[in-house]
C-alpha cells in the first residue's frame, strides 16, 4: 500500500475559512477603515461574521473575527466615540453586538477590538470558530506560512505568540483580556481553559460555551444584560526574530506593551509585619509545625504531617535569616532549626540527602528530585555569603557532589534519580515528555555563589555550561516557576561577570517562559471571587494552581535579577517584574486560610498532607484561577517564610521617625539627606505607579509629611489617617520625603 506524505498535505479547510476567503476575493468595500502606524485596519462582514482585516502594505496581513452571528443580521457603522477608531453595531434576532476598535502607536503598533453582546431574550450562544486567520498571497489564509511560538497554558494568560513568515508580516502577540469576560463565564458556567490556541491557519480565541447537558435555565444569558464576549489586544513587530533569544526579548517587550491595555486591578495594603509576627509565634509554639529528631527541631512540610526534608528546613531557615537581618537582632528559632542541618548530610556520599536517616520505609530514602539537590545549597550559599561560617562549611562540603551530578546528566536533569549511583528513577514528566528543564538555572546560580565564595573559576565554567545546555528550549524551558526565575537571575549575573551579551539575552528566554505561565487576568469564577489572581504564576508547567512557595521564592530571585540588570535591562522586563513583585504583596495574602471564607477551603487535603487549620498563620499551597476550593493539596508549613520575605522587603525602618516606610515596589535605594528627609529611588516601569505609605509606629503619632517628585512636583496624599498616610507615586525615579 502506498504511503501518504501527510507532511506535505495542505492544512484542513473549514467552512469558516472558506467564507472569509471568498469575501476577501470579492474585494468588498470596507464598512470602516483606520490606520495605526504602518498598518491599515478595515472592517468587513461575511454571511455570519464581522472581521477586522489588518494589513501592512503588500506584506500579508491578519484577519480578526470580531463577532460571530450564525443567523441573519444587520450591520451598520456608528460614529466612533472619543478615543475609539471605529465602531459597528450588529443587530439580529439574538440581540445586539457592538464592536469597538481602538488603535495606538507608542513604541509598537497596538490594536484592540472589544465585542459586547446584549441578548434580546434568554440566550445560549452556540459554538464559535476561532478568531484569527493569517493571510497569505492574495489574502488567502491557506497560503500563509509561519510558526506559533506560544499559546495559552491551562487558565493562564489567554495569549498567542506567533509570526507570519510568508508573506513577511512579522511578529504578533495576541492577548485575550479574560478579565473582561468574567460576567459571561459566571453566567454560563464556563471557564476559558486553553481557550486561546488553534491549528494553523485557524488560530486565536474560541469562546467557551456551556456543556450540552447543562440546564438551559442555569446557563442562558439574561435579556438586557450586556456581557463582553471578547477583548482582543494585538501587538505587532515588523521583523520576525532571527533566534530564540531575540524572540523571547520581543515577547517580553510586546507583553509589556500590551500590559497597560489590560487595565490592571488595584493592589491592597497588607500588614506583612503582623503576619510575620503571627507566623513566628505559630512556628515556635504550634505542635503541628515542628517535630524533634536526634535532639533537634525540624519543620513539618505540612501541618502535623510528612517527614522533615532538607529543602523545607533550609527554606524556613533562610527566610528567618532575612527576618533577623531586618529586625537587627538574632532570631533564636533560626539557630535552633539550623543546628539540625548536619543530620541531612551523608558523609560517605558527601552530599545532603532529602530526608533524615530515620525516614520511614514508605519513602524512597535514596530518591531525590533533581531540583531538591540544589535549592538547599542556594539557601546555604545565601547564608554563607552573609558571613555564616557554619553555612559556608556545609555548602563547600556538598558542592562537589552537585557538580558531579550535573556533569553525569550532561546538564539535562531527569525528574528523579537515586542519590547513591545517579540511576534514573523517573526521567521525564508524563505531561510533556521532558525532564526538569530549568534545573540548570538554579544550578548555575549555586555555582555563581560558589565562585563568589572561593574565586575558583571551575564554578564559573559550570554555571556557563548549564546555561549553554538550555539554549534551544525556547518556551519549553519552564518546569517549576521559581527555578525558571533563578535561571533568569543566573543569566543576568553571568552577563555581569563575563560581559558576554548572550547571557543577558538568554535571561529573556527564562523570563519569557516564566511570564508565559502567568495569570494576567483577575478571575471572578467560583471561589476565585474571594481572592486575587492577577499577575500570579502557576507553579509548574502543567499545574492547575498557583502556589505560595514558588510565589515568594520567585520574588526573591527577581530582586536579584533587577539588581543585576540595571539600566541595560529591557524597560518592559523591568516593568513586568516590578509589577509581579508589587502584585505579590497584595495577592499572596489570600493564601492564608484566615483570609478566606470557610466555604472557599477544601474539606479534605491530599493524602498524607495533613489538614488545614485556619488558626495557624501558614499558607495554603494551592489557589485556583477557575475558583476550585483552595487548599486541596494542603497547608504548607514550608511556605511560612513568605511573610518574613515580604515584610523585610516592603517595610523600611527610618531611624527617629514616627513611622515605617512601606512601598509595594522594590526600592532601589534609600538615603538619609537630612534630619527629617529621605531620598528614595524607585526603579519600576516608566508608565506605572507605586504605593508609598507611612505606617505609624506603636505609641507614636504621625506628623505632617510631604513627598516631592524629581520634577519638583509635590505629590498630594491619597489618604491621610491617624495610622497611615498613603501616597501614589511614579514607579520610576527619585522621590524626596520630608516630615515634621
Amino acid at each position: 500500500m502506498p504511503r501518504t506524505a501527510t507532511a506535505e498535505a495542505p492544512p484542513p479547510i473549514s467552512p469558516h475559512l472558506l467564507d472569509l476567503r471568498e469575501m476577501l476575493r470579492g474585494d468588498p468595500k470596507p464598512l470602516a477603515r483606520f490606520d495605526v502606524g504602518e498598518l491599515t485596519v478595515a472592517l468587513y462582514r461575511t454571511t455570519d461574521s464581522a472581521f477586522a482585516v489588518i494589513r501592512r502594505g503588500r506584506s500579508g496581513g491578519l484577519a480578526v473575527r470580531a463577532a460571530f452571528i450564525p443567523t441573519s443580521f444587520d450591520c451598520e457603522p456608528l460614529p466612533p466615540e472619543p478615543g475609539e477608531a471605529a465602531r459597528l453595531r450588529l443587530t439580529s434576532a439574538m440581540g445586539e453586538h457592538v464592536v469597538t476598535c481602538f488603535a495606538n502607536r507608542d513604541a509598537v503598533e497596538r490594536v484592540r477590538i472589544v465585542t459586547r453582546f446584549t441578548p434580546a431574550r434568554p440566550t445560549i450562544l452556540p459554538f464559535a470558530p476561532r478568531d484569527l486567520y493569517p493571510l497569505g498571497a492574495g489574502d488567502d489564509p491557506t497560503r500563509a506560512t509561519g510558526e506559533v511560538e506560544a499559546t495559552q497554558r491551562g487558565l493562564n494568560t489567554g495569549l498567542l505568540y506567533f509570526r507570519i513568515d510568508e508573506p513577511a508580516f512579522g511578529n504578533v502577540l495576541y492577548i485575550q483580556n479574560l478579565t473582561a469576560s468574567n460576567d459571561y463565564y459566571r453566567a454560563t458556567g464556563t471557564v476559558p481553559r486553553e481557550a486561546v490556541a488553534g491549528a494553523w491557519p485557524e488560530l486565536g480565541y474560541a469562546l467557551p460555551v456551556p456543556e450540552p447537558q447543562a440546564d438551559p435555565a442555569k446557563v442562558a444569558l439574561t435579556p438586557g444584560q450586556t456581557v463582553t464576549l471578547s477583548d482582543a489586544i494585538l501587538v505587532f513587530r515588523h521583523q520576525a526574530p532571527p533566534h530564540e533569544r531575540e524572540s523571547a526579548r520581543q515577547f517580553v517587550q510586546m507583553l509589556g506593551n500590551g500590559y497597560d491595555l489590560l487595565e490592571p486591578p488595584p493592589v491592597e495594603y497588607r500588614d506583612w509585619i503582623d503576619r510575620a509576627e503571627r507566623t513566628i509565634g505559630d512556628l515556635e509554639h504550634a505542635p503541628e509545625a515542628t517535630i524533634r529528631h536526634y535532639g533537634h527541631r525540624y519543620i513539618h512540610p505540612y501541618t502535623a504531617s510528612e517527614y522533615p526534608d532538607i529543602m523545607v528546613q533550609m527554606t524556613v531557615v533562610a527566610a528567618l535569616h532575612q527576618w533577623s537581618r531586618w529586625l537587627g537582632e538574632p532570631v533564636p528559632l533560626q539557630a535552633e532549626l539550623q543546628a539540625g542541618l548536619s543530620k541531612f548530610y551523608d558523609e560517605e556520599l558527601r552530599t545532603f540527602r532529602r530526608y533524615l536517616p530515620n525516614v520511614g520505609k514508605d519513602k524512597q530514602a535514596d530518591a531525590v528530585d533533581s531540583w531538591y539537590l540544589y535549592h538547599p545549597l542556594l539557601n546555604l550559599g545565601t547564608l554563607a555569603l552573609d558571613g555564616d561560617r557554619e553555612a559556608r562549611d556545609l555548602f563547600l562540603k556538598a558542592i562537589d557532589y552537585g557538580v558531579r551530578a550535573a556533569r553525569h546528566f550532561d546538564y539535562r536533569w531527569p525528574i528523579q534519580y537515586d542519590v547513591t549511583d545517579f540511576s534514573i528513577i523517573e526521567k521525564d514528566a508524563p505531561v510533556d515528555g521532558r525532564g526538569q528543564t530549568d534545573v540548570g538555572g538554579v544550578y548555575a546560580w549555586v555555582m555563581l555563589q560558589a565562585f563568589e565564595l572561593t574565586d575558583d573559576k571551575t564554578y564559573l565554567d559550570e554555571a556557563r555550561a548549564a546555561i549553554d545546555a538550555a539554549i534551544g528550549l525556547r518556551f519549553n524551558i519552564n518546569y517549576q516557576a521559581n527555578l525558571t526565575a533563578w535561571g533568569a537571575a543566573a543569566c543576568m549575573r553571568l552577563w555581569r561577570i563575563t560581559n558576554r551579551d548572550v547571557y543577558r539575552e538568554q535571561s529573556y528566554v527564562y523570563l519569557a517562559s516564566f511570564l508565559h505561565n502567568a495569570v494576567l487576568w483577575d478571575s471572578r469564577i467560583g471561589h476565585a471571587v474571594h481572592y486575587e489572581t492577577f499577575m500570579a504564576v502557576t507553579c509548574l508547567q502543567d499545574a492547575p494552581y498557583m502556589a505560595m512557595y514558588e510565589c515568594f521564592d520567585s520574588f526573591v530571585a527577581f530582586e536579584q535579577y533587577l539588581n543585576d540588570g540595571g539600566p541595560d535591562l529591557e524597560p518592559e522586563a523591568r516593568m513586568l517584574l516590578g509589577e509581579y513583585c508589587r502584585y505579590v504583596l497584595s495577592r499572596a495574602w489570600y493564601y492564608y486560610p484566615d483570609a478566606l471564607p470557610p466555604e472557599a477551603i477544601a474539606e479534605e487535603q491530599r493524602e498524607a498532607n495533613g489538614h488545614v487549620d485556619r488558626s495557624l498563620s501558614f499558607p495554603l499551597e494551592d489557589l485556583y484561577p477557575d475558583g476550585q476550593p483552595a487548599g486541596q493539596v494542603g497547608q504548607e508549613v514550608y511556605g511560612a517564610g513568605a511573610a518574613f520575605i515580604f515584610a523585610s522587603r516592603a517595610f523600611h525602618h527610618v531611624e527617629g521617625a514616627p513611622f515605617r516606610l512601606f512601598c509595594d515596589m522594590l526600592v532601589r535605594a534609600v538615603e538619609r539627606i537630612g534630619d527629617r528627609a529621605l531620598s528614595i529611588l524607585l526603579d519600576g516601569g516608566e508608565t506605572r505607579t507605586a504605593n508609598l505609605r507611612l505606617v505609624r509606629l506603636k505609641r507614636r503619632k504621625l506628623t505632617d509629611s510631604s513627598i516631592t517628585a524629581a520634577s519638583g512636583e509635590t505629590i498630594a496624599p491619597d489618604m491621610t489617617g491617624t495610622d497611615r498616610v498613603d501616597y501614589r507615586v511614579p514607579a520610576q525615579g527619585r522621590l524626596i520625603l520630608t516630615w515634621e
